[in-house]
């Protein structure tokens, strides 16, 4: 009885070292007689009991390791923290487990490096302004150098970038400054503006009224002019018909010099400084002058 519980316990225990199931996104290294033997793959695999060993189990899946933070000196002499997370997946598991002791301390300390290195090269306002550049370059250097480890850097980011305090307080300040010098620039710029509309809103306007004066007095003139036209027009009309009328009675020259008189009057009458008076009228004068001294000696002579 105890002999078959033993046999059965040892039976057990050779399979247990036999039979190897191996997960998704994982692989077994396999050594046999402490020399490399086989990447072991998702799946059940069989391996020589006391002769196969299970070296390591690395996962294939895409990792992350947060790089602890880094002061660093930039090239304008200024400290800055620095904290970095590195996204990166083994590609070649055996590289992994054999040419690096540790394949994550080799990536920390080679990301702390290059960082240094990449930033000692850059003033303070270049670390802010550039991270993508400063990612971008940390990727290819971190990509290229674990190549080699059967590792590939898929992506890198800077997840803060901390100055000391006083360097933050002056840059806060400044921040103000240049944020204030904005809102001063666009006030002018509205009131500049704001002046500028209302200028040639007052020009327009003024040059719309000369041109409506310059209309109106235009019009009034025409009106005017127009207005004298039919005036002379009908007087022309008005002499025409009385020459017409006269014509027709064939008057003598005694009716003709006392039309003439009578015209005289009218015009005497008038608001003119200097009247002309026809050569008949001044006939007829000489006739009426005649006629009163004769009645003027006349009446002596009684």
């Amino acid at each position: 009885m105890w002999i078959l519980l033993a046999l059965l316990v040892i039976i057990l225990i050779i399979a247990f070292n036999t039979i190897k199931i191996v997960k998704q996104s994982e692989v077994y290294i396999i050594e046999r007689l402490g020399k490399f033997h086989k990447v072991a793959d998702a799946g059940l695999t069989i391996i020589i009991p006391f002769v196969d060993h299970v070296r390591s189990v690395v996962s294939l899946k895409q990792q992350t390791m947060d790089i602890p933070p880094q002061g660093v000196i930039t090239q304008d002499n200024v400290t800055i923290t620095i904290d970095t997370v590195v996204f990166y997946r083994v590609t070649d598991p055996a590289k992994a487990v054999y040419e690096i002791q540790s394949l994550k301390k080799g990536i920390e300390y080679l990301a702390i490096t290059t960082i240094r290195d990449i930033v000692g090269k850059m003033d303070l306002d270049d670390t802010f302004s550039s991270r993508d550049a400063i990612n971008d370059k940390l990727r290819v250097i971190l990509d290229e150098a674990t190549d080699q480890w059967g590792c590939k850097v898929d992506r890198v980011e800077i997840k803060d970038i901390t100055p000391p305090a006083d360097i933050r307080d002056a840059m806060e300040k400044q921040m103000n400054a240049e944020r204030n010098k904005r809102a001063l620039i666009l006030q002018a710029e509205g009131e500049r503006q704001s002046a500028i509309t209302l200028a040639e809103g007052k020009k327009e306007a003024a040059i719309l009224e000369a041109e409506a004066d310059k209309e109106s007095k235009i019009r009034r003139a025409t009106g005017e002019a127009e207005a004298i036209k039919k005036v002379a027009e009908a007087k022309a009309e008005e002499i025409h018909l009385v020459y017409d009328a006269m014509m027709k009675s064939n008057p003598d020259e005694k009716l003709v010099q006392l039309k003439s008189l009578e015209a005289l009057k009218e015009v005497a009458q008038g608001e003119a400084n200097k009247i002309f008076i026809p050569f008949e009228a001044t006939k007829a004068l000489s006739s009426l002058g005649s006629a009163a001294e004769i009645f003027k000696d006349k009446k002596n002579k009684d």
